[in-house]
Parts: C-alpha cells; sequence; structure tokens
C-alpha cells in the first residue's frame, strides 16, 4: 500500500467525470490534489466540495504556454495523472478535421505537453509517480473512432515506452485502459456500450490500481479480454467481426 498522506498529486483534466471522482477518492486519502481543466468554475465547484487540501489551476494542453505556466504554478509534486480528453464519434467517410485535430492534441499531443515539464523534474531527483489514462480503443483500431482510437493508442504507446526507460528507476509509470464510462463524452454515443461503468466505480478501480506496482491494468476485467485478444486476430477476421 502507497502512503498517502501529506502527498502532491496533480491531475489533469478533473473538473467531472473520472478525474473529479478520482480526485475525491485521492483527497479522501489524504493527499493534496491539485487539479486541473479548462473551466474554472467547475474547478472551483470540485475545490471547494473536498473534504481535505486541494486547489485548482486552470489549464489548456492543447497550449503550449498554458501548460508550461500551470506546471510552474503548480510547482513540484509527488505524482500526476493525465485524464484530459475529448471525444467525437466519427468515421473516415465523414471526416471532421477540426474535432479529428483536437482529440489528437488533447488527448496526445497534450499528455506529451505535460510530461515534458513534470517527467524531467522527476527523472533528476529520481522519484515520482506517472499515471497515464488510455482506454481499451487504443489496442487495435476500431470503425467509426477516427481520432479519439488512434490518440488513445498514443498515449498507451507512450506509457509503454516511459515504463521500458523508467522501470528500474525511482520514477513510477502506470497505465489504466478503462472501457466505457458514463461521462459527458460516451453520452455522444449512439450504440449499446456494455459494461459501461460509473466514474466512481472506475476511479476506485484506478486508484487501487496506483497503490500497486503493476504497470497496466485494462477494465472492466471480462470486457477488457474482447479488445486484449483481439491483437491476435487475423486482419480478415478482426475486420469482419470488429465492423
Amino acid at each position: 500500500m502507497r502512503n498517502w498522506q501529506g502527498k502532491r498529486y496533480w491531475l489533469v483534466g478533473a473538473s467531472d467525470g473520472l478525474g473529479a471522482a478520482l480526485a475525491r477518492k485521492m483527497n479522501a486519502a489524504g493527499v493534496h490534489v491539485i487539479v486541473s481543466a479548462r473551466s474554472e468554475e467547475k474547478l472551483a465547484s470540485l475545490v471547494k466540495s473536498l473534504p481535505g487540501p486541494a486547489s485548482y489551476e486552470v489549464v489548456d494542453v492543447s497550449d503550449d504556454e498554458s501548460v508550461r505556466a500551470a506546471a510552474e504554478a503548480v510547482g513540484e509534486v509527488d505524482g500526476v495523472v493525465y485524464l484530459a480528453g475529448v471525444y467525437w464519434p466519427f468515421g473516415a467517410q465523414d471526416w471532421n478535421a477540426k474535432e479529428a485535430t483536437a482529440m489528437a492534441d488533447i488527448n496526445f499531443t497534450g499528455l506529451i505537453r505535460v510530461m515534458g515539464q513534470i517527467v524531467p523534474q522527476m527523472v533528476a531527483r529520481d522519484n515520482g509517480h506517472v499515471v497515464i489514462t488510455s482506454s481499451l480503443t487504443g489496442f487495435r483500431g476500431l470503425p467509426g473512432s477516427i481520432g479519439y482510437t488512434a490518440s488513445k493508442a498514443g498515449t498507451m504507446s507512450l506509457a509503454e515506452c516511459m515504463y521500458a526507460d523508467l522501470r528500474k528507476t525511482g520514477v513510477q509509470v502506470q497505465v489504466a485502459n478503462p472501457g466505457f464510462i458514463k461521462t459527458q463524452l460516451t453520452a455522444k454515443n449512439d450504440f449499446a456500450m456494455p459494461f459501461i461503468m460509473e466514474p466512481e466505480a472506475a476511479a476506485q478501480i484506478m486508484f487501487d490500481h496506483m497503490q500497486t506496482d503493476r504497470f497496466k491494468i485494462s477494465f472492466p476485467r471480462v470486457f477488457s479480454w474482447v479488445f486484449r485478444l483481439s491483437q491476435f486476430l487475423p486482419d480478415w477476421i478482426y475486420y469482419r467481426v470488429f465492423s
């Protein structure tokens, strides 16, 4: 079990949904959480509702200067959790350049911006905790998911690269790959979402994972098997089944 008392964690993308639920659980465990997102109103409301030490810092992860300024204001932290993400469902036949670019720039490039500000500090002092939120969709390409699935595959790959580099150091890297979570993002879907979870339940799984030494968790477990096993299917079977 990790000792959470007095630790400072920066949660990026935590104004609502999974991020807000995780902030509540971590704060209740004794962590000083610094929550960030674009909406100051939502952040202020969340901080006010938390039981322990908490603060917020507005940030736009798609903007280099905003990330740099936010990281400077936040200062040295024991850990960082990246949860920022946007989503619009569409396929290649209905390509929306603006939305596709936004998904890449916030879900993936935003992660790179934040890591670029935080990881060098952790490496220099040989201590820190990095948690990256990817998705079950990141395991293999899916229909009707231009932008989102590719961005989540990128986050998963980046987490794997970081873990390969830092696993024998004092900087712990973890990645969580959730399935469907009931948020304003999944509310855009007009199809059945198997095993959809409430944010609080997903946050508990993530928080439990963060207390371990394991690198990766994919959940819900049974649903994750579908995506993980799909990697071993030959193309002609995979695309026939998943389309």
